[in-house]
C-alpha cells in the first residue's frame, strides 16, 4: 500500500487486495446497475451518491480493520475515500484500477449477464447528444445562438467538472431508473 500525497488516502493494487482474501471490508461505490453487472464477489454496494459516510464512520470508527473502497476504475472510490476521511474515518484504502483491473487480472467476479453502460460513458453520450441537438436545431430552426448556447453550456459544464473534479451530469444520471 502507498499513500497519495494530495489526499492522504492509502491505495492498494488489486493483486494486493486479492492476497488479503475475502474476509476484508470492501465497499463498491458504483451505481447498483453497474454493481449488478459485474463485481468483486465479497464487495458490498454503497453507491457514491448515497454514501452514508457518518453511518460508515460510526461502524468503522472503533475498528482497526481498514475499509477498502472500489469502483470501476478508481476515480469514484477516491472521491468516496475523501468523503469518508472528511467525515472522520482515517483507515480507508482506495483500490487502484477498480473492478476493471480486478477482472483484467483474472480474479473471480460475479456477473448478472445484464448489460449496463458505465456512468462515465453515459455522461459522454449525453454531452455529445446535447451538442449535436444544438447544432441540428441551429441548422433547422435558424437561430445560431441556440446551438451555441447548448454547446457553450456543455463546454462550461465540462470545464467546471475538470476544475472541481465533480460531475453534475454524472450525479443526475446516477439517479436515473436504469442505474438503479
Amino acid at each position: 500500500m502507498k499513500g497519495n500525497e494530495a489526499t492522504m488516502t492509502s491505495e492498494i493494487t488489486v493483486s494486493e487486495l486479492q492476497a488479503k482474501g475475502p474476509d476484508i471490508e470492501l465497499i463498491d461505490v458504483r451505481t447498483p446497475a453497474e454493481y449488478a453487472a459485474i463485481r468483486v464477489p465479497f464487495a458490498k454496494n454503497y453507491p457514491l451518491d448515497q454514501l452514508a459516510a457518518p453511518g460508515l464512520v460510526a461502524r468503522q470508527a472503533t475498528s482497526e480493520v481498514p475499509l477498502f473502497v472500489i469502483c470501476k476504475m478508481g476515480g469514484r472510490s477516491a472521491k468516496a475515500c475523501q468523503q469518508l476521511e472528511a467525515a472522520g474515518l482515517t483507515n480507508v484504502v482506495n483500490v487502484i484500477g477498480g473492478t476493471d483491473a480486478w477482472a483484467a487480472a483474472g480474479y473471480e467476479v460475479e456477473k448478472s449477464g445484464r448489460k449496463t453502460i458505465a456512468l462515465d460513458r453515459q455522461v459522454r453520450i449525453t454531452a455529445g447528444t446535447v451538442v449535436v441537438t444544438g447544432v441540428v436545431l441551429s441548422a433547422v430552426v435558424e437561430p445560431a445562438w441556440m446551438g451555441l448556447a447548448l454547446a457553450g453550456f456543455i463546454g462550461v459544464g465540462l470545464m467546471f467538472s475538470g476544475i472541481t473534479d465533480t460531475c453534475g451530469m454524472g450525479v443526475v444520471l446516477s439517479k436515473m431508473p436504469w442505474n438503479r
